[in-house]
């Protein structure tokens, strides 16, 4: 019996193992590797996505899995669009999900740069690389299409002595921007355009947030990466499926380039995210317009604003696992990626009293200047999480839907005559209630009975509704932020021109009170609102004197795991 159980654990064991993995595995088995190393390699162009983190956790994962390395490298080969500011935040978010990173294992391909202008000139020396003075346009016409194979540059056959001499006065800055290029020397003809002899440098002065001014000519992604890889022994060079038909060029460096140890180059469907805007130049006009307050705003899926919206490196990771890695495109739900915040939160915070649009609730038979102290469960699914005192009187503040004049059918909150239950206090019963000049409802008075005190053992009498309350005289004022998707879901994302569908609701302020406790919580410190969700203290915009809660997630999920 024993055996069978054994058996029958080692085929669920290969059956859940992902394709990557498969792979891996047969690489150590063939002994191709002694220890396996991966990497995250970003371009410093933007603030990381949701989609960026499945990468992360994929490459360091695996890293993790089989006692190898990870990286973090910065693929700065584009001066024109890179920031310092961005590779801040790359490596605040790489440290967020990772923990610590290994500053010995954080690399940037500009630091290779000489390496990758060696590598250049061993491959004109071979007669596998030229310099081009083609124009950008007529390089096009002459690439010809996925019909027609392309034609050879008339500079082709130049020699390599003179290839030589004309990369050594690019790299001086002989020549104007865009008026020569090196290029691989490969095939027109090849039915992949990726191999039609592309670009491997381009003259262009630009300023390197790295180098400086260093340098005056710059390698093309598909060549430089590949070198990186290369260099720094990464062993499997995992990306997503947009650059499967690019592999042959990835083989085709390393292996002019005549590396002992060649990379693998594996792909993977990337993480698409429903009704969600990912799109780089997209949430760059989000944030220009003045849509949203930053790349850190809670609405956006940026890991930045994942984590200002108090998202946990968990709940990411979990999100992960249940979308698994694949060949195939897919799309996850945003539901089940609050679904997992949901499951992280819920017996880790604690669950306190928020009133998000207050109306005054007066115990008309309570002493009026007593205060009482209550004992009250910090969370009642995790006992060791232990109690606080909340205090209560006669004056409190509750939810304003949480009484009606005239309710409808099935509603068990407060109205004229109705006993509720006041969480972990007293039963009290609706006598009256105090309208404006305009009908609208200020106070609701109300009568309660001692013997029903929480935690008493009363039985005598049950009631249907119980409401939530903080007392008036202690609660502290805060701002609650409500969000929603910033697209309009039944709209879609994107409008016919191109624009944001951007959801009117995408956030709601409320001016609100909170229980006394969370005066002095701190920024991005999580909690349970009763009834109203989850909620983490701001990190931008909090104060001690004017504290901000944003919304993770509300409390119900129309997200059911498998």
């Amino acid at each position: 019996m024993g055996n069978m159980n054994e058996e029958a654990t080692e085929e669920k064991e290969v059956v859940s193992r992902n394709f990557i993995q498969n792979i891996i595995d047969q690489d150590l088995a063939e002994g191709k590797y002694e220890k396996i190393v991966t990497r995250f390699p970003p371009e410093p162009n933007g603030y990381l996505h949701i989609g960026h983190a499945k990468s992360i956790i994929l490459n360091s994962g695996l890293a993790e899995e089989y006692g190898g390395d990870f990286h973090l490298r910065f693929d700065d080969t584009n001066p024109t669009k890179e920031k310092s500011e961005f590779v801040n935040s790359i490596l605040e978010d790489v440290k967020w999900i990772c923990g610590d990173l290994d500053q010995e294992k954080v690399f940037y391909a500009s630091d290779y740069f000489d390496q990758m202008y060696e590598y250049a000139v061993k491959l004109i020396k071979k007669g596998k690389a030229f310099v081009c003075d083609l124009s950008a346009e007529e390089m096009r016409e002459y690439r010809g299409t996925l019909k027609e194979p392309g034609k050879n540059s008339p500079y082709r056959d130049r020699t390599a002595e003179e290839n030589l001499d004309l990369f050594e006065r690019m790299r001086a800055g002989e020549f104007e921007d865009g008026s020569k290029v090196l290029r691989a020397k490969i095939d027109m003809a090849s039915p992949n355009m990726n191999m039609r002899d592309p670009v491997l440098y381009r003259v262009a002065r630009m300023h390197h947030h790295n180098t400086g001014d260093k340098w005056c000519i710059y390698p093309m992604y598909d060549f430089a990466h590949p070198i990186e890889d290369a260099i720094e022994g990464v062993t499997h060079s995992i990306c997503t499926l947009e650059f499967e038909d690019h592999r042959p060029l990835y083989d085709w460096v390393v292996r002019e380039c005549e590396f002992e140890h060649p990379p693998k180059q594996i792909e993977f469907a990337k993480l698409y995210l429903t009704n969600v805007v990912t799109g780089k130049r997209y949430i760059k006009k989000l944030v220009e317009d003045g849509i949203v307050d930053g790349w850190d705003d809670p609405r956006m899926v940026s890991i930045a604003a994942l984590r200002r919206r108090g998202f946990t490196p968990e709940s990411i990771r979990r999100f992960m696992e249940l979308s698994g890695v694949s060949k195939a495109n897919s799309s996850s739900d945003y539901a089940m990626l609050e679904y997992c915040i949901r499951e992280d939160l819920k017996l880790k915070r604690p669950r306190m009293m928020a009133i998000t649009d207050p109306v005054k609730l007066v115990i008309t038979n309570y002493p009026e200047s007593e205060i009482e102290y209550l004992d009250v469960s910090n969370n009642q699914e995790n006992e060791e999480m232990g109690t606080r005192k909340v205090p209560f009187g006669r004056v409190l503040y509750i939810e304003r839907d949480d009484f009606m004049i005239e309710p409808p059918k099935k509603y068990f909150r407060l109205f004229p005559g109705n006993e509720v239950r006041l969480m972990n206090a007293y039963f009290v019963t609706c006598t009256d209630y105090v309208t404006d000049e305009d009908g609208n409802v200020t106070e609701v008075h109300c009568t309660y009975d001692p013997e029903t005190k929480s935690g008493s053992g009363f039985n005598a009498r049950k009631v249907k509704g119980t409401i939530h309350w903080v007392l008036a005289d202690t609660a502290k004022k805060a701002e609650i932020r409500l969000y929603e998707n910033i697209v309009d879901e039944e709209k879609g994302v994107y409008n016919e021109d191109g624009t944001i569908n951007v959801n009117p609701n995408s956030l709601v302020v409320k001016e609100s009170f909170v229980e006394p406790a969370l005066a002095e919580a701190e920024p991005g410190e999580s909690f349970q609102f009763v009834r109203q969700g989850y909620f983490v203290v701001d990190t931008k915009d909090s104060t001690k004197e004017h504290p901000v809660f944003n919304r993770i997630v509300s409390m119900k999920s129309s997200y059911r795991p498998k």
